[in-house]
């Protein structure tokens, strides 16, 4: 990949790169059941898994990340950035664990992190562009490695010890995203910080429990709400990127550029989600955030329609394992995640069919989980028409 020209055409390549490698990234946790026993073999012993858990937690990701971001945003104030710290910072700390993500979700995000900050060093990128790819890159290096943390501890279920600190190890990320929901929190009145608070909560009951399928479902719950979070960022309306992009053009080139970025470097974290289930929808975002697309013709309402036509279709897939899966437990816990992606298009809901028609969703989407957990398929039967139906009312209602 080059670092020579333009610095939009190296942040295309990256983009195009990181979309293709994306593609085959792995983020709902229940499809990493059926692991090979070559697969497992690849795993690295259990002493040296200990060794690599204590040097991680010797290290101090955190204040790397903020030592690093600090850096940057000195151009914010129209100082000099000093790349060779910033690269330095990532070198010695951050990129092991970028790397390790990298190998287990097969993504692209150090090759593309490396890449910014080189063309911010020979000035090809704009140093607040390379802050925000930075930022929210790294941002999904810290999700995906939540998500590694919970793979850990329920293959590890046994060792209630190695669980609590799987867990332990998920929240200490979790912290760093923490500002990113809170900032969501304010901007749209969700309580989405208290939400991943409750379901650390039960995970950990759950523990003490022994009670494993509320470990899952609470992993769900920090998984789908932290996407959630991305997805208000990036393509929610009224405080979405995407709708600060295309304001900030009518005055600003350079910040709805900047804006344009964070928006293409937020929905990262959950383009591959979108891609295996609703394809269309998933790859126009990208082209729409994609900073060779003119920002002036950055359109944040189809952006937002899109984004609740392809979570409208992840749901209907999750209901559909559901049923797949009847009696088991990954019938409930596709279950959940029906409903979790319902609630992330709650509001949008409400825009497009109203107030009663999303409250009806909400409560068909209960109770037919609640039937899921109880196994009562003729109960499950009653409500998930009515759920299919609706869900294919708001795909065409956001065409």
């Amino acid at each position: 990949m080059t670092l020579k020209g333009k610095w939009m055409t190296v942040f295309a390549v990256a983009t195009l790169a990181l979309g293709a490698c994306g593609q085959s990234e792995q983020t709902a946790g229940t499809e990493k059941e059926n692991k090979t026993a070559a697969e497992k073999q690849e795993k690295p012993s259990t002493e040296t898994k200990a060794e690599e858990e204590n040097e991680q937690a010797k290290v101090d990701y955190a204040g790397a990340f903020s030592a690093a971001l600090a850096e940057l945003e000195k151009a914010k104030q129209g100082g000099a950035v000093d790349f060779g710290k910033v690269e330095s910072i990532y070198k010695e700390t951050l990129q092991p664990l970028v790397q390790k993500r990298d190998a287990e979700f097969e993504d692209a995000v150090d090759e593309h992190i490396t890449t910014a900050l080189a063309a911010g060093k020979d000035r090809s990128l704009q140093p607040l562009v390379v802050k925000q790819i930075f930022d929210k890159l790294m941002q999904k290096a810290f999700y995906t490695t939540i998500k590694h943390e919970f793979t850990e501890a329920e293959e590890h279920w046994a060792d209630k010890e190695e669980v609590k600190e799987e867990i332990e190890e998920a929240k200490a990320f979790y912290a760093i995203l923490q500002p990113t929901v809170e900032k969501r929190d304010a901007a749209y009145g969700t309580k989405l910080a208290d939400a991943i608070n409750g379901a650390f909560a039960q995970m950990e009951q759950a523990v003490q429990n022994d009670d494993a399928l509320s470990f899952a479902l609470g992993k769900q719950v920090v998984d789908k709400t932290l996407m959630k979070t991305f997805y208000l960022a990036s393509g929610a309306l009224p405080h979405g990127y995407a709708a600060k992009a295309a304001a900030a053009a009518k005055e600003n080139a350079e910040e709805a550029k900047m804006e344009q970025a964070e928006g293409w470097a937020f929905y990262q974290s959950v383009y591959p989600y979108m891609k295996r289930h609703a394809a269309e929808e998933a790859d126009y975002i990208l082209k729409q955030f994609d900073l060779q697309t003119d920002v002036k013709t950055l359109d944040p309402k189809a952006v937002n329609h899109a984004f609740v036509r392809g979570w409208a279709k992840v749901a209907l897939h999750e209901y559909e394992e559901s049923k797949e899966n009847w009696g088991q437990d990954k019938s409930v816990i596709t279950a959940l995640e029906g409903a979790l992606f319902i609630h992330m298009i709650e509001q949008d809901i409400k825009t497009l069919l109203g107030d009663k028609a999303y409250a009806d969703l909400n409560d068909q989407a209960t109770r037919y989980l609640e039937a899921a957990k109880a196994k009562n398929k003729a109960e499950a039967d009653k409500w998930l028409p009515p759920i299919e139906a609706a869900l294919q009312q708001v795909i065409q209602k956001a065409n």
